[in-house]
């Protein structure tokens, strides 16, 4: 069962590199998500993939009876998915907001509310007019 597993873990995350390697913002966020269920299912994973009684004490007994199914991992991925749906609506929010006021999704053509780049290039043209506007 971990054979399979790790194959399904390693599709996820090939997927989910696929897309966050795109120019597209709405598929980065698709990755993002995609990754946090890989991750959830390595947790799973590492876990242990046992079958046994859920981790309950009956009415009568003073202790746990064997076997049973360690709940830790269930409780980190079930905060895992809270916080992944969360962080989910908070960034198709940011990408409808920014599809909004820039028009595009492309992450290039989003480039517009960074200032431009300062190099060398820039600089030879700022000390160029300035000889210039000397000269005049």
């Amino acid at each position: 069962m971990e054979v399979v597993m790790a194959f399904v873990i390693g599709v996820l995350v090939a997927g989910s590199v696929y897309l966050l390697l795109s120019r597209n913002v709405l598929r980065a966020v698709f990755g993002v998500i995609l990754l946090s269920n890989a991750v959830n299912l390595v947790i799973l994973t590492v876990g242990g993939l046992s079958l046994g009684l859920p981790p309950l004490i009956g009415p009568e007994a003073k202790v746990l009876a064997e076997p049973y199914s360690n709940p830790l991992p269930q409780a980190l991925i079930l905060t895992a998915i809270v916080i992944g749906f969360g962080l989910l609506s908070f960034a198709l929010a940011l990408v409808y907001r920014a599809y909004q006021e820039l028009g595009t999704l492309d992450s290039d053509g989003m480039r517009v509310a960074e200032p431009p780049e300062a190099g060398p290039a820039a600089d030879a043209g700022e000390m160029a007019d300035a000889r210039r506007r000397e000269a005049a």
